[in-house]
Order: C-alpha cells, then structure tokens, then sequence
C-alpha cells in the first residue's frame, strides 16, 4: 500500500465489479482525500463497458445511467440500452411493475416473517426494466403512494462546481422535477 491518492482504472474496475482485494479496500478507505480525476475515470470505465454509444453523465444504479443520447437530450438509459426519457421525469414510471400485496406474495421475499410488510396497510413494488426485466428498484410503501422519485441530481452545478467540466448544454431548467407531465398526458389520454 502506498500513500499516493490516485487510484488506476483497472482498481476502478476491480470496485464496480466488487472484486476488489482487502489491501486495496482499506488503502482507499483510508485517503485522506479523492484524487480530483476520479469521477472522470469511473465514468471512463464505465463508459468503455457500455454497448451503446452515448455518453454517461452519472450512474443511478448497478445498470441504470444518466446519459446525453445521440439527440443531445439527458434520458435514463438501461445498461440493456433501453430509453426511459428525461432523467427530469421519475423513470420508474416506464417499468413494468410487479406488486405485492398480500401476506403470502411478501413472504417470497422477505424472511424472517416478523420483517415481513403488513398487508392492506403496505405493498411492495418491484420495478423492472420493459426491454431486459433488470430488475432496478424495489419499494415498500403505502397502498395508492406515488412511485418515489429518489433523485433528481443538478447534473450542472455538480459538474461546473465539483469537477470544474461544464456541461455543453448548461441550462437553468434542467434541475426540474418533470414527472408531472407523466401523469398529465395519462390522464389527457384516460379522459380521451
């Protein structure tokens, strides 16, 4: 181990693969810092593992990605290449959703049974991807609660701020919760 902060691609890959060595592990829990390129290598590895061609803004999860596609527009993209649309709308409204409503569904998945949701007053959503059934987020909430849009990230500021790279495309409204015009047209096309 030594004490330099930088830390090589391959030890990125090593992370994102969970393979790293012990030796390793603790060397990086213990800089005393991040080197500053780190975020533009991860993203690197990242980007060299896609099928696709477009480019990786930010990873949400272990296949789902914040990317700018070939018609300049931020989309949450699955690692199958599957679009869900703008990264400014809840993705999960374009999965396929399983829920589990009763006792013996919830068992399935949870164990031991005192940990088990309490029927009628939750459900369990699971929430997959339309094209490759990843499955990519899993709720436990209450029956009729709004799908959780975990995290709208300010893709500007965190790139001009912390990593001083501009993005190209820098606007005031791309931090905007847009989830509402989902809905919107779901319900202009219920009324029909």
């Amino acid at each position: 181990m030594s004490n330099d902060t930088s830390i090589s691609k391959d030890l990125i890959g090593q992370l994102i693969d969970g393979k790293i060595d012990d030796d390793n592990a603790t060397r990086l829990q213990r800089l005393p810092r991040k080197d500053h390129d780190r975020f533009v290598a991860y993203i690197e590895v990242l980007q060299s593992r896609a099928s696709w061609p477009d480019q990786i803004l930010l990873r949400l999860c272990d296949k789902l990605y914040v990317v700018r596609n070939a018609q300049n527009q931020r989309v949450v993209k699955c690692e199958c290449g599957h679009e869900f649309g703008d990264y400014r709308q809840n993705w999960k409204l374009g999965c396929k959703v399983r829920v589990r409503r009763t006792a013996a569904a919830m068992r399935e998945v949870y164990d031991p049974e005192p940990a088990c949701p309490e029927p009628g007053w939750q459900e369990i959503r699971e929430f997959f991807c339309p094209d490759c059934a990843t499955q990519h987020a899993v709720e436990v909430v209450a029956p009729g609660y709004p799908a959780v849009f975990e995290m709208l990230p300010d893709l500007d500021k965190f790139y001009r701020d912390y990593l001083g790279i501009p993005l190209p495309d820098e606007a005031p409204d791309w931090y905007t919760d847009r989830t509402e015009q989902v809905t919107q047209r779901w319900a202009a096309n219920a009324a029909g």
